[in-house]
């Protein structure tokens, strides 16, 4: 551990309630700011960590501070603005975006960031608030060699696995073709039980075959966790943030000059989920969208 870092933490939510903890735990001085939501703040003060009242304190008591926050828009708020961390920090700080962003914002914010002598890098997660929690998430990072190498006993702290993906911008980029998958694993997967069901073929008759196979992976196991046992907290991650990371993904498609059809088809069926009202549930919970756009049921 650095001995001269001291770390600020803003979005303690299902993700960096886990994270702000195991940062805290591990010895480095935190100031956190919170939201609506009380209960995850006060725990970290409960811990020995320091409250702030806006973004630009959080960056005048840090060297390092990370975000977890909704998406771009946010990020963009708390970094721009009178109160934000642009006015707050100090030359030589680094701000690291864990939220799953647009790359074209993380480009245009680190750009704007750097005439003030502050890095700005993209460490998007991957995995659940389990392993939040346990300090056991995976993150890929953008940004240069230097940079990595300082934040790397940081980021040990919550990440099992912190790999350096490349530049500024990739680790965003990376993190949207990693959703994509996993995305387009939860439509195939609910609209697969969907042609099951209707077929005469139940959720646990296609587990039976799936499981143990070469087609089963830990993504599947969560998904499933709900499918089979109703348990709704066995993948928290909601229907409305998986369509707007869906939504992104079409973007970055569009600037490549890719066409992606079965991003579409995915996020389609992420658009119909949360245009149905169900977008605060979430991401097993399509399996029975879709078979109930089919006139079946999974339970």
């Amino acid at each position: 551990m650095s001995e001269s870092e001291r770390i600020g933490f803003i979005g303690l939510g299902l993700m960096g309630h886990g994270m702000a903890k195991n940062i805290l735990e591990k010895g480095y001085p935190l100031t956190v700011m919170g939201n609506r939501n009380r209960a995850p703040v006060e725990d970290m003060v409960g811990r020995g960590a320091r409250e702030a009242r806006s973004a630009r304190e959080v960056a005048e008591n840090a060297t390092i501070v990370f975000l977890c926050v909704t998406a771009s828009p946010q990020v963009e708020s708390l970094v721009r603005g009178p109160d934000g961390l642009a006015a707050g920090m100090k030359p030589g700080g680094i701000i690291v975006d864990t939220s799953t962003s647009d790359p074209t914002s993380t480009l245009a914010l680190a750009a704007e960031l750097a005439e003030r002598g502050i890095t700005f890098v993209d460490a998007p997660l991957s995995r659940t608030p389990k392993e939040a929690w346990a300090g056991t998430l995976d993150t890929m990072v953008g940004c240069d060699e230097a940079t990595f190498a300082r934040l790397k006993p940081v980021l040990d702290t919550w990440a099992g696995r912190a790999i350096h993906i490349g530049r500024t911008g990739d680790g965003h980029k990376m993190k949207l073709i990693n959703n994509f998958i996993a995305m387009g694993y939860a439509a195939l997967y609910s609209e697969a039980l969907a042609l099951g069901a209707k077929s005469g073929i139940s959720p646990q008759q296609f587990d039976s075959v799936i499981r143990g196979g070469r087609m089963e992976c830990g993504f599947y196991g969560t998904f499933m966790t709900y499918v089979l046992e109703r348990d709704r907290d066995a993948h928290r991650f909601t229907l409305v943030n998986a369509l707007k990371d869906t939504r992104y993904i079409e973007a970055m498609a569009d600037a490549a000059g890719l066409a992606n059809p079965i991003g579409n088809a995915v996020k389609n069926y992420f658009a119909i989920a949360v245009g149905t009202g169900r977008g605060d549930d979430y991401v097993p919970m399509l399996s029975d969208v879709v078979a109930g756009l089919n006139g079946t049921r999974l339970d």
